[in-house]
């Protein structure tokens, strides 16, 4: 395995071709192994992976503390490498529960000041919105951050699960990095606008949910047993007749992959990378066993037979099911 670079958009920095989601390593898919976890972010640096994503929600803070410990205990060699890219603004209750967004100038300098302290570091490379805040104008909160930029504390200006208009907008008051976003074989959506906008605009893409959440991994059973604290549990896309849906489309992209001499999450992975150089896929293993699995999608080449197998398999709006259930869904930023 050969670890390729891209760039984060025209202003941002040069960044590993795949990233690590380190977001369920504390949070929404069940208890995972603390040690493990750590294990696996020092592997994925001893790699070559570079961009490492997270949310000062994850775990409130539990997510950012570990990213911090895993940065310490790391060669100083493989720290100095690391990018930490920061979601900000999702507003939680101790019970867990969702209760809305906040993207004030001052909320923003508040949570950074958080982050800064629980990552154990003087600056964060790549720092957005979780969702767009549908009380703040996104300049009032890029702004923020360009403030933040000035004063040394932050290095890039990223967006999150924005539509075309907010990135415009946002554009216009900052240089913007990269506009983080679902994007995966069964989840397209950015391609009729987002894609096109970003692009016209020299930002690029970091896909989170490249594998659906496990959906599209080829290690989803059917029968598995979920959880209370997992997501999962609850999205439309692993309920009944949509998961078995789901599940058909997974099985008919095994047999290309199999072909191939590859793992279904291996050939869904390559996919997305196959999108353009402006595309950086973040993976969200949260097992050094998982994590090796991934990284092997960097040595898979998709011709164009290949290319035109897989999108008869799995069509573009072949999925059954939303991404998230319908009260969240009515809070991602669609402007």
């Amino acid at each position: 395995m050969t670890m390729q670079t891209r760039s984060l958009g025209t202003t941002g920095p040069q960044v590993s071709a795949l990233g690590l989601g380190c977001m369920g390593m504390s949070a929404l898919y069940g208890d995972a192994d603390r040690a493990e976890s750590i294990a696996t972010v020092h592997a994925a640096l001893e790699a070559g992976v570079t961009l490492l994503d997270t949310g000062d929600f994850y775990g409130m803070g539990h997510n950012e503390m570990l990213i911090g410990e895993a940065l310490r205990t790391a060669p100083a060699g493989l720290r100095e490498q690391a990018l930490v890219s920061v979601k900000f603004g999702a507003l939680r209750d101790p019970e867990g529960g969702w209760v809305g967004y906040d993207g004030r100038p001052a909320a923003v300098k508040n949570f950074a000041a958080y982050s800064l302290q629980r990552l154990g570091v003087d600056h964060i490379d790549v720092y957005r919105i979780a969702r767009l805040d549908p009380d703040v104008p996104i300049e009032e909160t890029v702004g923020a951050i360009a403030e933040l930029i000035e004063k040394g504390y932050v290095r890039h200006v990223g967006l999150s699960e924005v539509g075309a208009d907010t990135i415009r907008r946002a554009a216009a008051t900052a240089p913007i990095t990269d506009l983080q976003i679902e994007y995966s074989l069964i989840s397209r959506g950015i391609e009729e606008s987002v894609l096109p906008t970003t692009r016209e605009l020299g930002i690029s893409i970091t896909a989170y949910g490249v594998l659906s959440r496990g959906l599209i991994s080829g290690h989803f059973a059917p029968d598995r047993q979920l959880a209370a604290n997992d997501f999962r549990a609850f999205s439309p896309r692993f309920q009944g007749e949509n998961l078995q849906h789901n599940l058909t489309l997974v099985e008919a992209l095994r047999k290309i992959a199999e072909q191939k001499g590859v793992s279904v999450a291996q050939i869904a992975i390559a996919w997305v990378l196959s999108r353009g150089d402006d595309i950086v896929p973040l993976v969200g293993a949260r097992t050094r066993e998982r994590l090796t699995e991934s990284l092997g999608a960097l040595d898979v080449t998709l011709d164009a037979a290949d290319l035109t197998a897989i999108e008869e398999a799995v069509p573009a709006d072949a999925a059954a099911g939303d991404r998230y259930p319908a009260a969240q869904m009515a809070h991602l930023g669609s402007k």
